[in-house]
């Protein structure tokens, strides 16, 4: 990650409210595919303690499940850590850390996908005051970055 991202209280107020989400997510990673799955979801979004914690909600009643993201900034290092928790197994999945410069945030952090390590990619964009873009990229073992999730985001009315 570039020394130019850094985490600061109230960057991700942006996303405080309620959203409609198209997403398109790859049917088949790490062997080249481009055949997404496109399905709508719902979030709503909070901060608290001052802006150093942002916390959403989402739905996915298409795919039958819902998820949590928790986000919390460390002040000293001034890097935001994202954690994220979905309805199917409760589990607290491993952070991404990283901030923003300008407009766009990088979040860089370890996982597995289907019992393979991956390094993990997520990226935010603020696109005005009702759109927001995420994406979510994997990257083998000295592989390429592959996005596979795509969230466009239009604020609710």
């Amino acid at each position: 990650m570039s020394q130019a991202f850094i985490g600061q209280a109230h960057d991700f107020d942006f996303l405080v409210g309620h959203w409609h989400v198209a997403n398109r997510r790859l049917r088949r990673r790490h062997v080249g595919s481009d055949d997404w799955d496109e399905f709508p979801s719902t979030s709503r979004a909070w901060t608290h303690l001052d802006g150093i914690v942002s916390v959403d909600e989402s739905a996915f009643p298409s795919r039958g499940f819902s998820g949590c993201t928790v986000r919390t900034l460390d002040i000293a290092a001034r890097r935001w850590s994202i954690y994220w928790i979905n309805s199917r197994s409760g589990i607290l999945f491993p952070p991404v850390h990283g901030g923003f410069s300008g407009e766009h945030g990088e979040f860089y952090g370890e996982d597995d996908d289907e019992g393979r390590a991956v390094r993990v990619r997520f990226v935010w964009e603020r696109l005005g005051p009702d759109r927001a873009r995420w994406s979510q990229a994997f990257a083998l073992d000295g592989g390429d970055w592959e996005t596979n999730w795509v969230m466009d985001l239009q604020r609710s009315a």
